[in-house]
């Protein structure tokens, strides 16, 4: 087995970027989910009620500060798309371990998403392991992943959501996407994670499955 994909989300619902290597650092990939829209009640606003915001793309700049659409995040610019994306919201920065909905890492699997039979980004991981057959990752629940001197240990799978049935490129709703979860996956695909042991992966590291 091998990383065959690393993503990061600088900015939490909206698209991601694809990296080449990875810091993974005990609260996760190092600039993950760093940046959450937050409306008026000082509430964590995601695509679930807001869809649109996956319409825009978080990455992150040379010097380590996010980027929305490749503008500086506290730009005024930035601010009028989260306003139309999610009236009444704002960007905020929290480095928080809060910040993560469960675990602060998605560990999924080529197997699974060929099963899976649709766009894994979908999915939203962190890391896509490569070399898996099947659904071989539902047998993963309470085992760790060694990367070189990374030890990820994996939870459980995660059940899925709304989130699902949005087209990551058009939004476009396709609620069928996660009643198939549901009949086929038990509505659930890919693991939540935990970093273990720290330290630098990269596309192409080989992987070894430990109990």
């Amino acid at each position: 087995m091998h990383v065959a994909e690393l993503w990061r989300y600088p900015v939490k619902s909206m698209g991601g970027e694809r990296l080449e290597t990875a810091e993974l650092l005990i609260d996760g990939i190092r600039g993950d989910r760093v940046v959450h829209v937050r409306n008026g009640r000082e509430r964590i606003v995601t695509a679930r009620s807001r869809p649109m915001l996956l319409g825009h793309r978080g990455t992150t700049g040379p010097d380590g500060e996010p980027l929305v659409d490749g503008r500086p995040w506290k730009s005024a610019d930035v601010a009028r798309d989260v306003e139309a994306a999610a009236p009444g919201s704002r960007l905020v920065r929290s480095d928080e371990p809060g910040r993560f909905d469960i675990l602060p890492l998605l560990v999924a699997t080529d197997g699974a998403i060929a099963a899976f039979g649709r766009d894994g980004r979908r999915l939203r991981p962190n890391l896509v392991i490569g070399g898996v057959q099947g659904l071989a990752e539902r047998t993963w629940e309470g085992r760790r992943l060694r990367i070189g001197d990374v030890v990820i240990a994996l939870a459980g799978l995660r059940a899925r959501c709304v989130m699902t049935t949005f087209d990551p490129d058009t939004q476009v709703q396709d609620v069928g996407v996660l009643l198939a979860i549901q009949r086929e996956f038990d509505g659930r695909l890919a693991l939540n994670a935990a970093v273990e042991r720290p330290g630098v992966v990269r596309v192409g590291d080989p992987v070894v499955l430990d109990d």
